[in-house]
């Protein structure tokens, strides 16, 4: 493990203060047990916005990117970046706040990553294909593979935004062998196949904060089941007549 726990150092006000996964954290902290953690919850739910601030709190561009490199002049943190504490173990210490070009994090943000392609494919220390040049999944899967790899901290905002069924599977095998070589991986995502991962800790965003829940508990797991068993019953309330 190279990060261990979030904590928030001051009130916030304003947004996201309000937001019942924030509050949770700013009243309760937030534990990281297991060496892949995956954050899942209704558009909404402030996903993206804790991934953000621990990316901030990590020293990674929260635009996207790699710790220690700026691709685009994001200014400062967000409010809830300034305000989070994060808990390093050691090497955790080595890999995300040691010297600069040794650092080992990558923030993955499925929102942006055509402009840090745009600005970084080529680069040493980066993937060789432009991003432009293959198909949305493939490209996700480019980068994906050239920069989770090996001890580091990984941040991911869904990644499977432009992966297939297969693609997502590749993913989690990713996930895996990274985690097993000292990876420690946060992901926010909406997929059930990624967060079926075994032994990943899943935490579920909604109007009662964030608590700890076991795969097969997830709301979206039950909506994913029901509505492939019986699409009509989704269908008629979405559709017309």
């Amino acid at each position: 493990m190279l990060l261990t726990r979030l904590s928030v150092r001051d009130p916030l006000t304003g947004w996201p203060a309000g937001l019942p996964p924030v509050r949770h954290l700013t009243e309760h902290g937030l534990g990281l047990s297991a060496p892949v953690t995956f954050l899942v919850g209704e558009n909404g739910s402030g996903k993206s916005t804790i991934i953000e601030a621990i990316a901030d709190a990590c020293k990674v561009n929260s635009e996207g990117g790699k710790a220690g490199t700026r691709y685009a002049n994001t200014g400062p943190a967000t409010a809830l970046g300034e305000a989070l504490d994060a808990e390093f173990t050691v090497e955790g210490l080595r890999l995300t706040r040691g010297p600069r070009l040794k650092r080992r994090s990558f923030f993955f943000r499925a929102e942006t990553l055509i402009n840090l392609g745009r600005a970084v494919s080529g680069l040493p220390g980066y993937w060789a294909e432009h991003p432009d040049q293959q198909s949305h999944g493939e490209g996700f899967l480019t980068v994906l593979e050239s920069m989770v790899s090996g001890p580091g901290l990984y941040l991911m905002d869904e990644p499977e935004a432009a992966l297939s069924f297969m693609s997502c599977l590749r993913l989690m095998g990713l996930m895996d062998r990274a985690a097993a070589k000292g990876a420690q991986i946060i992901c926010a995502t909406h997929s059930p196949i990624l967060s079926s991962l075994p032994g990943a800790q899943i935490l579920e965003l909604s109007d009662d904060g964030i608590h700890p829940v076991e795969w097969d508990k997830l709301q979206v797991v039950d909506h994913f089941r029901r509505f492939l068993g019986k699409p009509d019953f989704y269908l008629r309330y979405v559709l017309d007549d």
